[in-house]
């Protein structure tokens, strides 16, 4: 388990948001985005902004029960040349909900962390995640903040566990007291997770010898975890028992 002190949030999905919006400001938006496969990145841009919109929706209202509806006013460009600045228009939307929110207060979501904390956290690594997916259909490098990709692994790992109302698979991850540590190698982060018969999650850490060990610098860590990156790529050590990660990563993506 982490303890490191976590990064803003909230000036981190602005800045993202900016980022992103410049990637396909005068794109071509019928350009495929070879990492979510049928999707271009007109498909990319209008999620990512309407997961803005509806987690801002949340916020402003605070819920504190499962919603009955996701029905919420996109305002969608008329035209495919308006969505970057569509996107930057949601993103300020979000931030203005920000400004006037209490990320301390009791919230419903749907992980780890009920308070309104966890939305923004969690608009943060969608927009940060989807703005590699529009790099790489623009054959663009990405670059991730080291500090940015340490937090997004932990955001995962903890959050994993309660995502099966959406990502059914995860029910497969279970097993007999199975251990799979993963480790930063440029940063302090590592994370020890336990497959057992009823589930699976996050243990603390006591040096106890994993079945299998995946290690990479954080913002390669952050990327395989989202499956954007193989863990056969050069940066990464995938060790130990090969069927117990073979289980872990055809089950896990989110």
């Amino acid at each position: 388990m982490n303890t490191a002190e976590q990064p803003d949030h909230r000036a981190a999905v602005a800045a993202e948001a900016a980022r992103f919006a410049d990637l396909v400001r005068g794109a071509d938006m019928t350009a495929p985005v070879p990492t979510c496969p049928g999707w271009n990145l007109t498909d990319l841009v209008r999620h990512t902004g309407s997961v803005h919109r509806w987690f801002s929706v949340l916020l402003r209202q605070r819920i504190q029960a499962p919603p009955t509806s996701r029905d919420v006013d996109l305002r969608l460009p008329e035209r495919a040349d308006g969505y970057a600045d569509w996107l930057s228009a949601g993103a300020a939307e979000a931030a203005e909900v920000f400004a006037g929110t209490d990320l301390d207060a009791p919230m419903w979501v749907w992980g780890a962390d009920g308070h309104a904390r966890f939305w923004v956290r969690r608009m943060l690594f969608e927009t940060l995640v989807h703005r590699v997916d529009a790099e790489r259909a623009l054959g663009l490098p990405s670059a991730v903040d080291r500090a940015l990709a340490r937090d997004g692994v932990d955001e995962f790992l903890v959050n994993l566990p309660f995502a099966g109302l959406f990502a059914p698979k995860v029910a497969h991850l279970r097993g007999p007291g199975r251990l799979i540590r993963f480790a930063c190698t440029d940063t302090d982060g590592s994370w020890l997770v336990q497959l057992r018969p009823d589930g699976f999650g996050l243990v603390p850490d006591a040096g106890a010898a994993a079945d299998a060990v995946v290690t990479a610098p954080a913002a390669d860590l952050l990327l395989l975890l989202y499956g954007r990156l193989d863990r056969s790529a050069a940066a990464v050590s995938a060790e130990g028992d090969a069927e117990l990660l073979d289980l872990w990563f055809a089950n896990s993506e989110f």
